[in-house]
């Protein structure tokens, strides 16, 4: 198992290797010597204790290794992982070929994003299931990057294209992605320069992906289907065996497995005891995920956006968050939101989102945070900013029916939507339609749903086991 070093691709990985340890595999789980060493700082020395059938290993990265507790720079990652990270896990191969007690590598299940693994496993002649951690929308303008360029749309011809309206050009000839613009296109088009690093990574990993035995996706049949009928017959076969978080539930976690969390970032557990004071659907719950930065100014509007909208909130705002030295909030700020604010530096959003007092979700529209707010029933306001967020918040906004985006972070225009999203009408409307969506994923991680059948019969047995 080999997953992308950032944290919002390190959660749904290990999420699949517990299921596949819970169905009979010995799981080898291969993380980065950078990510190796922040667990160990971040509490994990007990997760990476592992287990017999349950190990940990890790590769370089290519980077000068530092000590940090700060996500990598990605595009730097992105420029290094394809040159440097063959070798050494050609090395680790041999290595578990040749181990006592540990029986031979039979499949691997790499990162839609680590395809440097697709080489070494055409090697050894095992099966490699890809697993793309984003949403299928995502993974399909990924797909037509390659045509963009190709077009002329991308790169953008200079700088004035961010704002003189060039991104609200709608691409109509993308199937499964009708209508969409540009400004709605993961977000690495937006660059002037054609050896981009980000745009040709990503134009790179998604031709990979053809080599790919199967390719997995954290979805559902029926949230994506006209995106996924699209993506058929360009690719191997794709299942989808989302949300992951339900599909874990249905398979009872071994006790020996229950101290694997792997964080990156410490979590604070006592902002659910906070929650447990509040009423049902009562309270915002606000967090931009692990990547996402913003300004002094963004993060002041988005305080005072809270502070007037006299809602309650629980705002996780972690250390690297703000750009700059300082994320420190105003002691006014403080003052005017005592006892219905709480702020926190790294929560576990899977519990919070499902508590019963969170009735709505500010987000960063990461496809790990809609697919928990999906499984709580939670409608979002949506602040996209990285990769394919702003997908991602065109699907929830205009054809989900669970979202409404920010598009200017002043105070006003936030304190308008919180209040909408808890108290209003139309947040009242997106949570039906939330709740409408978590049923729709609650069957489908079920034993009869598409999920479940998607993961156990197709890609265990047609797949993973299929040269045993």
């Amino acid at each position: 198992m080999v997953p992308n070093p950032a944290q919002g691709h390190v959660f749904p990985m290990l999420k699949v290797a517990k299921l596949l340890y819970t169905s009979g595999f010995h799981v080898t789980f291969v993380n980065t010597q950078y990510n190796h060493r922040r667990l160990l700082r971040s509490g994990g020395a007990t997760a990476l204790d592992g287990l017999p059938s349950f190990r940990f290993a890790a590769i370089p990265d290519g980077l000068p290794l530092v000590d940090a507790d700060a996500t990598q720079d990605a595009w730097l990652l992105c420029e290094s992982i394809p040159k440097n990270c063959l070798a050494p896990f050609r090395d680790l191969l041999a290595e578990l070929n040749t181990s006592e007690g540990v029986p031979p590598v039979s499949c691997v299940v790499s990162d839609g994003v680590m395809s440097f693994t697709l080489e070494a496993a055409e090697e050894l002649g095992v099966p490699n299931v890809l697993f793309w951690t984003t949403s299928a929308c995502g993974f399909l303008a990924y797909a037509y990057y390659c045509q963009l360029v190709e077009k002329g749309f991308v790169p953008l011809k200079d700088e004035s294209c961010l704002t003189n309206g060039y991104l609200d050009t709608v691409i109509d000839w993308i199937s499964g992605l009708k209508g969409i613009s540009l400004k709605e296109l993961p977000a690495f088009i937006r660059t002037t320069n054609p050896k981009d690093v980000m745009l040709n990574f990503a134009i790179n990993e998604a031709e990979n992906s053809h080599r790919a035995s199967a390719i997995i996706l954290n979805t559902i049949d029926h949230l994506e289907r006209d995106v996924l009928d699209a993506l058929a017959p360009m690719f191997p076969p794709i299942y989808s065996i989302g949300p992951l978080q339900l599909l874990e539930k249905q398979s009872s976690e071994p006790d020996e497995l229950k101290h694997i969390q792997l964080n990156l970032l410490k979590e604070e557990s006592e902002c659910l005891e906070w929650l447990d004071s509040k009423e049902p659907n009562s309270v915002v719950y606000v967090n931009f995920g692990s990547v996402a930065r913003m300004t002094l100014e963004q993060l002041v509007e988005f305080a005072w956006g809270l502070a007037n909208s006299k809602q309650k909130f629980l705002w996780s705002i972690r250390p690297d968050l703000v750009i700059g030295d300082s994320s420190a909030l105003p002691l006014e700020f403080e003052a005017a939101t005592r006892g219905r604010g709480l702020i926190s530096n790294w929560c576990p959003q899977e519990k919070i989102l499902t508590h019963p007092s969170v009735g709505g979700f500010l987000t960063h529209c990461g496809w790990n945070s809609i697919l928990e707010s999906i499984g709580g029933g939670v409608p979002m306001i949506c602040w996209p900013a990285f990769a394919e967020q702003p997908t991602n918040c065109w699907f929830c906004c205009n054809h989900w029916g669970i979202g409404v985006e920010i598009t200017v972070v002043e105070r006003d225009e936030v304190e308008r939507l919180v209040r909408e999203l808890i108290i209003g009408e139309k947040g009242k409307k997106m949570k039906r339609k939330a709740m409408e969506w978590k049923k729709v994923a609650e069957q489908a991680t079920s034993s009869t749903g598409s999920s479940y059948h998607n993961f156990y019969e197709r890609t265990i047995n047609q797949v993973l086991l299929s040269n045993l």
